[in-house]
């Protein structure tokens, strides 16, 4: 019997591109406390009575022009994850998502039933970088649904956040290097965006983040959980060891919500601004996902594109993620092994 078995945690998708299952996705994402933090009652009335009505029709023409006959990318990348990293490790390993389904409840109840008499679940969030709205609220949701379990001799082990991991930057820097041995002008890492705002509620000096000059640089305790400070470390790293020269390559945030303040650069923003500089040919790739899905098939390599050339750019040279490379899976599974 197994004793040790492995869930693989990641975002999620609706269950269909129907407009009805983009509300209900939508409408939980959103409602995550940790996603839009301000009270609840006035969070209800934002995402309820506001965003969801407007975004959900939305979202579904972008889910449509990704959606495949295996459904979902982001579920279907994830799931054959899981079937490697199973026959790489010998574990059972399971999938969870933060959002819709497979729940967490429901997994657990699965590897309970199927591993009576397990005694260790390491926890995989699938996320490089730590951030309140995604590492945070994944890992918080399914310590929540193991309290349910009511397994004594069962416990719980969590990857921790493996950005500046030399496996990870190997592994990340050598799926960039073969789009970068034909010429260029500029890579961009776009990275997911986040208000400031959760920056700094997540610094546990409170005094640190975004407080002081070039706070990012300087040393802090702050940075094991500053979302900033990791993303701008994981390019460091990746253009150290490619040897990207100075001024060929910048970092930028996309995928923004609202009208606070969000990290900045904005993506969207470069894109458009990319081809009066000269920067006509341009690299671009998204280390905060380590799966393919919405936000980097629709919102990078279509509609990125598109207001790419339409600035007055050349070529758009998108890299995928990390998905099911063979390094990825090896590295992954070091990562299990280690915790």
């Amino acid at each position: 019997m197994n004793k040790k078995v492995v869930v693989l945690m990641n975002l999620g998708s609706p269950n269909s591109t129907s407009v009805k299952d983009l509300r209900t996705y939508l409408n939980e994402f959103l409602m995550d406390g940790r996603v839009i933090d301000i009270p609840t009652f006035w969070r209800s009335v934002l995402v309820k009575g506001i965003i969801v009505p407007l975004r959900a029709p939305q979202s579904a023409k972008k889910y449509r022009t990704i959606w495949t006959k295996d459904g979902s990318p982001l579920v279907h990348t994830t799931n054959k994850l899981a079937e490697l990293v199973n026959e790489n490790m010998q574990l059972p390993t399971y999938v969870c998502m933060r959002y819709a389904n497979p729940t967490p409840d429901y997994i657990l109840n699965k590897i309970i039933q199927e591993n009576p008499n397990v005694e260790e679940i390491v926890a995989v969030p699938l996320y490089p970088h730590y951030a309140m709205s995604s590492y945070e609220s994944a890992v918080e949701h399914f310590k929540e649904a193991f309290k349910k379990v009511k397994r004594p001799h069962c416990k719980l082990s969590v990857v921790a956040p493996f950005y500046n991991d030399d496996r990870y930057v190997e592994t990340l820097s050598n799926s960039i290097s073969n789009y970068l041995q034909n010429d260029y002008d500029h890579i961009l890492f776009s990275y997911h965006g986040i208000p400031e705002r959760h920056v700094r509620k997540t610094d546990p000096t409170l005094e640190h983040c975004t407080k002081c000059e070039n706070c990012c640089e300087v040393p802090s305790e702050a940075h094991k959980f500053c979302y900033q400070h990791q993303v701008k470390e994981t390019t460091r790293l990746v253009a150290n060891r490619l040897k990207l020269p100075n001024g060929k390559y910048s970092n930028s945030f996309q995928s923004r919500l609202g009208r606070d303040k969000w990290l900045s650069p904005a993506t969207a923003e470069q894109f458009e601004k990319f081809p009066g500089l000269g920067i006509k040919n341009l690299v671009v790739v998204c280390p905060a996902f380590v799966s393919d899905c919405l936000e980097t098939l629709e919102e990078i390599m279509e509609e990125g594109q598109e207001d790419f050339l339409k600035a007055g750019g050349e070529k758009f040279t998108y890299i995928p993620c990390l998905n099911t490379q063979p390094q990825w899976v090896k590295t992954l599974s070091q990562l299990i092994n280690e915790v």
